[in-house]
C-alpha cells in the first residue's frame, strides 16, 4: 500500500509566550524553534517514518522558506512531489505556545490555496485500488473536492481531517472513508459531540470515524461498534502536531498490518502522540523512525 498525502507544507515559527495575548495587547515572547510544518507535511513525514511508502503532494511559493522546505524534506524518507506557485509567498505558520503546552497556530495559505486540481491529482495516476489518499483543510474548495472524487474513482481509501474548519466540509462526507476530528471540529460540523457526533457522520456516508479528546484519549466509531482508548500519561510541553502524529500513525498502523482501523491502530496512535506533545517544536517533536518501529511492534 502507498499513501498519497495531498496538503500543505510550511515553515513553522514557534514562539513561547507566558500567556495568550488579549485583543490589542502587546506581549513578549522568545523564539523556540523554526522547522518544517504544515498539516500535510506533518502527516506525510510521520507516515513515512513508520515505513509506509508515502508521497507528499504540496505547493510552495517564493522566498527563502522554499529552500528550507526542500532541504528539510530531503532529509526525510517521504517522496516529495512539490508544485511551484510563482508569484505567491511560501506558506508559513506562527505558533504561540504557553507553559502548559497549549498553542495557537496561524497559518498562511497563499501557496496551498493555489495548488491546482490538475497538479494535485496528477500523482494519483500511479495509485492502485486500496492506496490511501489523505487530505486536510488547507486546500481550495475545488481542489479538496476534486481530489476526493478522483481518489474515489480510483477506488482509493480516502482519509480526511477537516482542519482548519470550513462550513462546506459537511458536504464532503459521502466522499470520505475515514474522518479524524477533534471535539471542536465534531461539534461545529454535526451540532453534537462524542459518539452521537460520530454516528451522524456515519449516517452521512463516512465508513469510520475517529474522535480525539486530547488528554481524555480517543474513540473509534464504526457501524458495528465503538472503541474508547485512554490517552498515554505524559508531561505536556507543546501540543503542536500531536493531532497530525495521531492520524498518521493510526492510518499507517492499519495499512502496514493490512487491516482496517482497529483498537491496535488507535493505541499505537496515542503512544506516538504522547511523544510529540512531550517535546517542543513541530517536526523535531515527532517520534523517530526507531521509536515508531518499537510502537508499531506492540500488539
Amino acid at each position: 500500500m502507498h499513501a498519497y498525502v495531498i496538503g500543505n507544507v510550511t515553515v513553522d515559527e514557534t514562539i513561547a509566550v507566558s500567556e495568550m495575548p488579549a485583543a490589542g495587547a502587546s506581549i513578549h515572547g522568545s523564539q523556540r524553534s523554526r522547522d518544517l510544518g504544515g498539516k500535510g507535511a506533518n502527516q506525510a513525514v510521520v507516515m513515512a517514518r513508520t515505513g509506509l511508502p508515502t508521497s507528499l503532494i504540496a505547493a510552495f511559493g517564493d522566498g527563502f522558506r522554499a529552500d528550507m522546505i526542500r532541504q528539510h524534506l530531503a532529509s526525510e524518507p517521504v517522496m516529495s512531489q512539490l508544485v511551484p506557485v510563482p508569484g505567491k509567498s511560501t506558506d508559513f505558520s506562527i505558533v504561540l505556545t504557553t507553559p502548559d503546552g497549549e498553542n495557537v497556530n496561524i497559518t498562511t495559505t497563499d501557496s496551498a490555496q493555489n495548488l491546482a486540481l490538475a497538479d494535485a491529482v496528477a500523482p494519483l495516476a500511479d495509485a492502485a485500488p486500496g492506496d490511501l489518499a489523505v487530505l486536510q483543510g488547507n486546500l481550495s474548495d475545488e481542489t479538496t473536492r476534486g481530489v476526493l472524487e478522483a481518489a474515489r474513482a480510483r477506488r482509493m481509501i480516502t482519509a480526511f481531517n477537516p482542519s482548519p474548519l470550513r462550513p462546506y466540509f459537511s458536504t464532503l462526507w459521502p466522499l470520505v472513508d475515514i474522518a479524524f476530528l477533534n471535539q471542536g471540529e465534531a461539534q461545529a460540523l454535526t451540532g453534537t459531540s462524542g459518539e452521537e457526533a460520530a454516528r451522524k457522520l456515519l449516517a452521512a456516508g463516512v465508513r469510520e470515524v475517529v474522535l480525539t479528546f486530547g488528554g481524555d484519549g480517543a474513540m473509534l466509531v464504526t457501524a458495528e461498534n465503538s472503541v474508547r482508548i485512554a490517552a498515554v500519561a505524559c508531561d505536556v510541553v507543546d501540543t503542536t502536531g500531536a493531532g497530525d502524529t495521531f492520524m498518521a500513525v493510526a492510518l499507517a498502523s492499519a495499512a502496514l498490518r493490512g487491516s482496517r482501523l482497529d483498537r491496535t491502530a488507535i493505541e499505537h496512535a496515542t503512544r506516538a502522540a504522547a511523544i510529540t506533545v512531550s517535546r517542543p517544536g513541530t517536526r523535531s517533536a515527532f517520534p523517530s523512525i526507531e521509536q515508531l518501529k518499537e510502537i508499531l511492534a506492540a500488539r
